[in-house]
């Protein structure tokens, strides 16, 4: 069989896509089956195979390592070749529309996947899920699926929609909540269902739930879920369902009251048994953060910052730490299009208010992280494109590595936003770098952390949120022996305008809320 046109080019031209959709290769694929050469090209890091008559997956599917999208949409694979999950780079998974009728347990092994779409398939079961760290989105929506995934030991720290529409699923756990805490938009319509967990209610993230086409018994919940919006099922819901965990026995308590009474003691003994977020009320003595709306607010208007005292690091905690920040900026962050964060050594910046403003590239000057002398932002921004043209014609592709990638967010600014201390010293210029004056070491004790956005302050609390509950797991905090769990110290710090009106205080008591998760936060301490 000779090759096939796409592949030959794809081939020579050393591509990193390659797209074979339609009737056209519908008719080869039936004529001569696939073209084995794909399997060939092993640099390639997105395969698209779609809306053809092609019915199974070759084992070599394996040899495209460096894969992070396959879709395989709108075939008829009936099959789901177990060689899929050993694509350890895999981020996107699409094959929708086709005759799968079992998903192996080994898809579980795929922990860089943020988009799982099975939907329009001949599903019946799913396997138990474990945690899935990256993922954003599943759709498993018109399969034969009876029962609801099982995700009541797995955790989803950044799921935020799940879709399962159109199948006939009778019962909705109560569990989910802890296993999707960040979930916005959830459709379980055309479904089974005749009642709704009380637990639903307490989904403080969801925005969107679609529960239309199922089978309430209630018939006002029937008409409220036909005719209104999420807020007003989520009330009602809160309301009128009980929790699925109410069928259990209470206690020996009697009556409404005495049940209520007895519900909690097994859950406070449970709460030593989890991480500890301690933090710590604001004080006069503590910086503050000047904002200096008028210039910030064309280039990069938000800016939450807090401490994290009482450090202890290691040698492999610190990097660990380090590298944590760059998979943040990948995922939470989007590539820093919603948000940067920088980390800074409390103890190198000088006393007094730090400033968040903006200058003329020319007039921002700083040591930028890992350089040896200072720049100006425009010598910098000048010097990084410089390197990143350099690293293209070395590599002789259109890649770029490090923070050479983010230099399009600055692209013909007029201003650069920028945080200095009290002395005028900038030590942040985001979302870039920060100062090598300020950097972060083994030996810090107590770190200040920036997030800003152009985009709005919920992106900032979202990000910070994510960093410190990433940073409580990392295990950073105070160091006792033996110890299963790890505590976190965080201070608050406030961002005033500059006649000294408070804009915003983080973390406030709407923020670092971790329902769903074994971390227990007390507020109002004094260090």
């Amino acid at each position: 069989m000779s090759a096939w046109p796409e592949v030959t080019t794809a081939k020579a031209e050393n591509r990193h896509e390659i797209k074979l959709a339609g009737a056209a290769i519908s008719k080869r694929i039936s004529e001569s089956g696939l073209d084995k050469g794909i399997f060939q090209l092993t640099n390639i890091n997105l395969l698209n195979i779609s809306d053809t008559c092609l019915s199974n997956i070759p084992d070599d599917i394996s040899r495209l390592v460096n894969l992070q999208s396959l879709l395989l949409f709108g075939n008829k694979i009936a099959e789901f070749n177990k060689n899929i999950t050993s694509l350890k780079k895999l981020k996107v998974l699409d094959l929708s529309r086709n005759q799968l009728k079992s998903i192996p347990e080994s898809l579980n092994d795929m922990k860089e996947l943020t988009s799982i779409n099975l939907s329009s398939n001949e599903i019946e079961e799913m396997p138990k899920f474990s945690d899935f760290p990256n993922l954003i989105t599943i759709d498993v929506s018109n399969n034969k699926l009876t029962s609801f995934l099982d995700v009541e030991d797995a955790v989803f720290p950044h799921l935020t929609d799940v879709k399962i529409k159109g199948n006939a699923i009778d019962t909705l756990p109560g569990y989910i909540v802890r296993s999707f805490p960040l979930l916005k938009n959830f459709d379980i319509g055309d479904n089974q269902l005749k009642t709704m967990p009380g637990e639903i209610a307490n989904m403080s993230k969801l925005k969107e739930i679609n529960l239309k086409g199922n089978k309430f018994t209630d018939k006002r919940f029937m008409k409220l879920v036909d005719q209104c919006r999420t807020k007003q099922i989520l009330d009602y819901i809160r309301d009128h369902c009980p929790k699925s965990d109410q069928a259990q026995p209470a206690g020996k308590g009697k009556g409404k009251k005495g049940g209520k009474k007895e519900e909690p003691a097994p859950e406070d003994t449970e709460t030593d048994l989890c991480h500890s977020m301690k933090i710590l009320h604001v004080e006069d003595d503590i910086l503050r953060i000047k904002i200096n709306e008028s210039l910030v607010s064309a280039v990069r208007p938000y800016i939450l910052c807090c401490i994290v005292h009482d450090l202890s690091f290691d040698e492999t905690s610190f990097k660990k730490f380090i590298q944590l920040q760059t998979k943040l900026h990948d995922t939470v962050c989007d590539k820093r299009n919603v948000a940067t964060i920088a980390t800074h050594d409390l103890n190198k910046i000088a006393p007094g208010d730090l400033v968040y403003t903006a200058k003329p590239p020319a007039a921002l000057k700083m040591t930028p992280l890992s350089r040896l002398r200072p720049y100006s932002g425009e010598q910098l921004f000048q010097q990084l494109t410089a390197e990143a043209e350099a690293l293209r014609k070395e590599k002789k592709r259109n890649v770029y590595s490090g923070i050479h990638k983010y230099l399009y967010l600055l692209e013909g600014k007029p201003l650069y936003p920028c945080l200095a201390d009290s002395s005028g010293k900038v030590i942040s210029f985001p979302p870039i770098t920060n100062s090598e004056d300020t950097k972060m070491s083994q030996d810090t004790k107590s770190m200040l952390v920036e997030v800003t956005s152009h985009t709005s302050l919920g992106a900032c609390k979202t990000v910070m949120n994510k960093v410190l509950q990433e940073c409580l797991l990392l295990g950073i905090g105070p160091k006792e022996p033996d110890a299963a769990f790890h505590t976190l110290t965080v201070q608050q710090v406030k961002v005033v305008d500059p006649e000294g009106n408070l804009k915003n205080v983080y973390p406030s008591r709407t923020d670092c809320v971790y329902e769903g998760t074994n971390i227990k936060v007390v507020r109002n301490n004094k260090k």
